[in-house]
Formats: structure tokens, C-alpha cells, sequence
């Protein structure tokens, strides 16, 4: 028997690290990590001690006798990692601490989500670091929270690990405090040691044809966003009166918002889908999502995982024509000779086993369109079609390159949604770099410019640090990393003593009209959101208005 990590798998390595026979790949220290689409077991390695499911924190790994129908594929997916990667044996090291001087290290963490989670959790290991936490919004968690599809809820089983890291004595929250509004980046910088900023990327890549401003021409962020009930996206504007949606790209997202439009509401229902977009859902008309990917399927950017698990919702088709899954010529040659990534290989397997399922009439469907790319979206006011060109790959040194070719077609549509990515926006009083929507850093170490001098005690961690790429478990190598470098700083002392205290923080930010929320506040919304999920059969009811969450927190510490 062996086990096997299965689609949950959020890649943050905590298994990693128990394994005594060192099976489970790639680790935090392989380059291919930053990369990797989840962590695999080796089936002949593995000795089925059990270990790591107690560490997994969205418990994706299942001994292989109790794999259920729906998860068995992920043995041989685990196992075809190992056709190209070795494993040797032994207990992967842990790094040790360098000795802090004899003083309190004070860090400001702004933003919540899982980087900035990782980081404070490196931190706080010492209890001579006191970590306060700003966001803007009520509720901590980041994209946990409003990123992660509803129908996910294992995913967001990571939640336990950030929970376990707020209630460290040497932690606190300043949730629904905006720094720039109630605290400024100087006030910040005088009064802690380490200032630094987990703030994501908050906003989409646009497309940059013409239509795209139309309505009904939305970014899947703020799609995402408004049916995880984020408080800034409550009352999008959204028609689902159309029977065709259109999405824009083929990655995590875009298949998240494919599958949310044609899942059974009632199934949807069971879920923490937000209340108006549950409502709006059950009133769609959408029967058909179309997902575009400029690329051909082996450069397709989704997880095999998510797109494995597309086949498993119920009364839907994926659809895949399978002339539609041509290779560029070195991927068509590895695979021929059984020297194509596994990963790669596997995805190109799968693909080609969708073209061959019987499709259910009456079936809502997800077409899947590889080698095309929206070139005009039409409408009057609103979207009404978009018109799309065939690609074909070209000759580029070894490169996988992709021109347009001279056929066009039209898919008419009242829903354009465009997935191709999040991008960072500039920061207030750092610098930033406009061509890669980042700050630019060192290690997490802020610069005055890409490879320029250091700005001592000011750090960046997460997308805003490295771009809008990777998920949960790059996340936790990056803000291990800063958090790291925070702590270097500190014993080489690099970074000055604060010149004001923090003791007056809360009230500074009180005065400025912040209503904060502490740790007992958040407590209490998620009790409160968790009672009035359980009295319908849910996991929790979102709030999603400001006021409801302040309400909440207030009666809660009442």
C-alpha cells in the first residue's frame, strides 16, 4: 500500500518535512518546486507510515485502498511524476535559527492572505518578534477567502494553519484598518523595526482589444470576487441572461469560473457561495462556457488536478474537439520517445481522454478551444459576440511561439470574462516597477529600483513581490523567505530602532475613524457567519457588507 496526494493538495510542503523516507517531491529546496502544479508521493519509496496526513492541511493525501472512484486517476498521476524524478532517501533538514539579539523585533505585516500568514508564521516562532497584521478588509485570509471557488471548501482547510498563527501572543490583528487612510507608510516605518507589505495584486491584465470596456465585459477577478461575496464586489453588475459565456484563458481561474457557471445551483447552495451571487445563479440562462487558450493544450495553464476534476460535475459535458489538440513539433517528438515531461504528458493524456467521452444530451457543456485568441469584442452597449483567430505555432528557435493565422470566427455571446491573469499596482511611498507589476525587492528586500540599493526595513512578500504567479505553497516559500530576511536584518543590524513606540497605534488609527478588528472580532464574525451557515446546511453564510461585519464583531465581543 502507498499513499497518494490527491486535488486538494495546496503545496505547502508541511509534509514534506515528516516523511523519514524523503518520498514526497518536489521539496521546498528543488528548483522545481516554485513550479510544480502539487507535491507527488512515490508509490515505491513511500512506506505508508501515515505521517503526513496528520500535517496536510486541506488532508488531500489518502492511503491508495481508500481512494474513492473519483480520486483513483491521482495514483497514476503520482506515480507518473517518478517516470522522470528520482528520489533518494532521508529526513529532509530543518534550517536553523541564527541567535536574535537581546531586544523586541517589531514587524508590520500589511495584508492577510496566505503570504503574509507564511511570514508572520516564520516570525513568530520567537516570541521576542511581536507581529501586528493590517488589512483593509474586515475578515483576514486574502484570495483563502475570496479567491478560492466555493466548491473548494478543502482548499480552504488552510485556514487552520493561519488560525493557529493569530493566536500567538506575539500576533495581533488590525483588520478593517487601511493603511494610507488610518495609518500612513511614515507613521508605519516609526514605529516598527520591519515594515512589510503583503498586499497581492489587485487588479486584472486586460486584453487591450476593442469591445472590451462593454458591458457585460467583465474581469474574472472581480467575477470571482463578487460570487466569494468580497465586500467591493457585492453589487457587480453581472448578466447571465445569455446562453454562452466566453472565457478568456485556460489556467486555475478560469476553469474555477467556468465551472461555477454551469454547476447545479442546488449543489452550489451547499456551499459559502455568497448569497447574491447564489441568487443570480439560479436564474442564469447559460448553458455552454467557451475557454479560449491562446497556446496549444500542452502549454495550457491549469493544474492536471482542475482540469481532471471538471469531468466529475455533475450534469456537464467537457468538450474538446480533437483536432484542437495539435502539438508543436518538439512537444509532438518527446512525446513520441517518451521524453516529455511527465506533468506535460499527463495533461495531454487527459485532454485526449475527454475527446473521447459520450456527451449527455440536455447536458450544460464547457468547450474547451486551444490555439485561439479574442481578437474584437462586438456589441452595442453591451456584448453580443466576440470574434476570435486561429493560431498556429511558428518556428522560434526552439521557442513555443504562436502566430495568428487568417481564420476567424464569431461566437455569439452576452458574457465575456477575461482570465489571463491578476497584476500588482503600485504601492504608495515605495517604488514600483510598471512592466512587471511588482515592487522591486531582493529577496524580499525592498529596492530603490530593479538591482539598486536596498531600502533598510521596508520588505515585500507574495505577488506584489514576485508577480502574479503561483499558489499556497510558493506562497509559503516566499514569505518564509522574507520573513527570513527579516530576521538576517535584525542580527546584522541593519534596520533602525523605531523612533515612536507602537503602543499607540489603536488609538491613532481609532481617531482617524477606523472601526478595527481585533482577533476577538474576527472570531466572532466567523462564528456568527458559521451559525447561519449551519442553520441552512452550509459551511458558513457570508457577510458582505461592511456594516454586517462590524455589527457582528461588535456583538460578538459584547
Amino acid at each position: 500500500m502507498a499513499h497518494v496526494i490527491t486535488r486538494p493538495c495546496c503545496n505547502d510542503a508541511s509534509c514534506v518535512s515528516v516523511c523519514p523516507v524523503n518520498c514526497i517531491h518536489p521539496t521546498p529546496d528543488e528548483p522545481e518546486f516554485l513550479t510544480a502544479e502539487a507535491l507527488y508521493i512515490d508509490p515505491e519509496t513511500c512506506i505508508d507510515c501515515g505521517a503526513c496526513i496528520d500535517e496536510c492541511p486541506v488532508e488531500a493525501i489518502v492511503p491508495d485502498d481508500q481512494l474513492t472512484e473519483r480520486d483513483e486517476p491521482y495514483l497514476q498521476i503520482n506515480a507518473d511524476y517518478y517516470k522522470d524524478h528520482d528520489v533518494e532517501g532521508g529526513l529532509v533538514p530543518p534550517r536553523k535559527s541564527p541567535q536574535l539579539p537581546d531586544k523586541e523585533l517589531h514587524v508590520a505585516i500589511i495584508g492577510a492572505g496566505p503570504a503574509a500568514f507564511y511570514a508572520a508564521e516564520e516570525l513568530v516562532r520567537k516570541q521576542s518578534i511581536k507581529v501586528d497584521m493590517f488589512d483593509r478588509l474586515p475578515t483576514p485570509y486574502g484570495l483563502v477567502r475570496a479567491g478560492v471557488a466555493p466548491d473548494h471548501a478543502a482548499t480552504k482547510g488552510v485556514e487552520k494553519t493561519f488560525a493557529s498563527v493569530a493566536a500567538k501572543k506575539n500576533f495581533d490583528y488590525y483588520l478593517n484598518v487601511e493603511v494610507g487612510k488610518h495609518i500612513s507608510h511614515d507613521e508605519l516605518v516609526a514605529r516598527y523595526h520591519a515594515v512589510n507589505y503583503a498586499v497581492g495584486a489587485a487588479t486584472d491584465k486586460r486584453l487591450g482589444i476593442e469591445g472590451e470596456d462593454l458591458r457585460n465585459s467583465v474581469a474574472a477577478t472581480q467575477f470571482v470576487a463578487w460570487y466569494n461575496g468580497h465586500p467591493d464586489f457585492a453589487d457587480l453588475d453581472v448578466d447571465l441572461s445569455s446562453e454562452r459565456a466566453v472565457v478568456v484563458g485556460n489556467g486555475n481561474v478560469a476553469l474555477d469560473v467556468a465551472r461555477i457557471l454551469v454547476t447545479d445551483p442546488d449543489e452550489l447552495a451547499k456551499t459559502d457561495i455568497a448569497d447574491h451571487a447564489l441568487a443570480k445563479l439560479r436564474e442564469s440562462n447559460i448553458k455552454e462556457v467557451v475557454l479560449l487558450g491562446r497556446r496549444g493544450v500542452a502549454q495550457a495553464a491549469y493544474t492536471n488536478s482542475e482540469f481532471l476534476a471538471l469531468g466529475d460535475v455533475e450534469g456537464v459535458d467537457v468538450v474538446i474537439d480533437p483536432e484542437d489538440l495539435a502539438l508543436d513539433p518538439a512537444t509532438e517528438a518527446a512525446l513520441a520517445d517518451d521524453t516529455l515531461d511527465s506533468t506535460i504528458a499527463t495533461k495531454i493524456r487527459l485532454a485526449r481522454e475527454f475527446t473521447e467521452r459520450p456527451q449527455t444530451p440536455g447536458n450544460k457543456r464547457i468547450v474547451f478551444r486551444f490555439l485561439t485568441s479574442p481578437v474584437e469584442i462586438a456589441g452595442d452597449g453591451e456584448v453580443t459576440a466576440l470574434t476570435c483567430v486561429r493560431n498556429a505555432y511558428t518556428d522560434a528557435s526552439g521557442r513555443v511561439a504562436v502566430t495568428p493565422t487568417d481564420e476567424r470566427f464569431d461566437l455569439e455571446t452576452g458574457l465575456v470574462l477575461r482570465a489571463i491573469g491578476y497584476r500588482g499596482v503600485p504601492v504608495t511611498d515605495l517604488p514600483f516597477d510598471e512592466g512587471r507589476g511588482v515592487v522591486p525587492n531582493a529577496g524580499g528586500r525592498v529596492q530603490v529600483a530593479a538591482d539598486g540599493e536596498v531600502m533598510p526595513g521596508l520588505y515585500v512578500t507574495g505577488w506584489i513581490k514576485r508577480g502574479a504567479t503561483g499558489g499556497i505553497g510558493m506562497n509559503r516559500l516566499c514569505g518564509q523567505e522574507t520573513a527570513r530576511a527579516v530576521i538576517d536584518d535584525f542580527v546584522a543590524g541593519t534596520i533602525a530602532d523605531p523612533s515612536t513606540p507602537r503602543d499607540d497605534v489603536a488609538a491613532l488609527v481609532a481617531d482617524r475613524g477606523a472601526n478595527r478588528i481585533d482577533l476577538a472580532g474576527w472570531k466572532a464574525i466567523d462564528a456568527a457567519e458559521k451559525s447561519a451557515g449551519k442553520a441552512a446546511g452550509r459551511a458558513r453564510a457570508k457577510f458582505v457588507s461592511i456594516s454586517e461585519f462590524e455589527a457582528a464583531a461588535t456583538a460578538g465581543a459584547q
